[in-house]
């Protein structure tokens, strides 16, 4: 219940979106630029200062991340697979597909706290760590290699996967920045995570479209089902256990990055389908994430 309460306020903020949107009339061009800025600005900020405060500990924590990632390979793998299925539009294929494998990090981190408190947080945040690059530069890459841009240039021009390497070297070397620069990071990753969720809900559109409605149900099915699934069993085999074992599968039983929504619009690809997955599996997260924990915490 606690799990369920607290991805209520995310899915306000989407549901906000939308009334804004549909009732305010603030015009296309506002919530373009707000796309922007969160795209180009704030997300790359909040992900700085996120790898920033990570204590990075990869010998110690190999089986953590072993596992957490062969969870996402799994959502790549199963999404890609059972897409092609579908007979898809090349474009929508590659929107779709990163919403079986990408994790919300705002719900990560706050259910982390609630559930496991400081150390959970600082497992989860070694998980996003090393995640967010590789979910990022595959996201990329599908979207540009079916654009009309080359997926060498999106890549290297993604300001996203720029902030996270960034931020591993500053940690790396032990960069420690001082409290003004932290506390103007912090600021606007706090912004970044109101105005991406209002921004998707601003894109929502509640019958969705019907020729994508099987796709879209089988991506949740892979997202909330299976990847918790392929968590729980490849743990222990990897030798993972207690608190890590615990945290891995809650990245595995994560709803899809709101993020996701942001990168199918600047990459011209289907934004409307990525962001009714966003919302619908934020809303089914609030009952699949309760019911996997409850496995451990009850």
């Amino acid at each position: 219940m606690t799990t369920a309460l607290l991805l209520l306020p995310d899915f306000c903020l989407i549901l906000l979106g939308l009334l804004l949107r549909r009732y305010m009339h603030l015009g296309d061009h506002f919530w373009a630029g707000i796309e922007k800025l969160v795209y180009f600005i704030l997300f790359p900020a909040l992900l700085v200062n996120a790898v920033l405060k990570t204590r990075l500990d990869l010998a110690a924590a190999a089986p953590l991340l072993a596992t957490a990632l062969l969870s996402m390979g799994a959502g790549m793998v199963l999404s890609w697979a059972g897409l092609k299925c579908f007979r898809l539009k090349p474009l929508v294929l590659a929107s779709l597909f990163q919403c079986g494998y990408r994790f919300n990090s705002y719900i990560a981190l706050a259910a982390a706290g609630l559930l496991f408190g400081t150390p959970g947080i600082a497992t989860m945040g070694l998980i996003i760590g090393a995640a967010v690059p590789l979910a990022n530069l595959s996201a990329v890459w599908m979207l540009a290699r079916h654009g009309e841009a080359g997926a060498l240039r999106e890549v290297a021009r993604n300001p996203l996967i720029w902030a996270t390497a960034s931020g591993f070297l500053l940690n790396l070397t032990g960069f420690v920045p001082p409290a003004p620069l932290q506390m103007f990071l912090s600021r606007l990753g706090d912004a970044s995570i109101a105005l991406g969720l209002l921004a998707v809900g601003a894109a929502l559109r509640l019958r969705g479209q019907a020729e994508v409605r099987s796709a879209s149900f089988y991506i949740l099915g892979v997202k909330l089902l299976l990847l918790p699934l392929v968590a729980i069993f490849a743990g222990p085999l990897l030798g993972l256990s207690g608190l890590y074992y615990h945290v891995a599968i809650l990245f595995a039983a994560l709803p899809t990055a709101s993020s996701a929504y942001i990168l199918a619009m600047r990459m011209g690809g289907d934004g409307q389908s990525v962001a009714w997955l966003i919302s619908a599996s934020t809303l089914a997260s609030m009952l699949t994430m309760p019911l996997w924990m409850s496995r451990f915490l009850g």
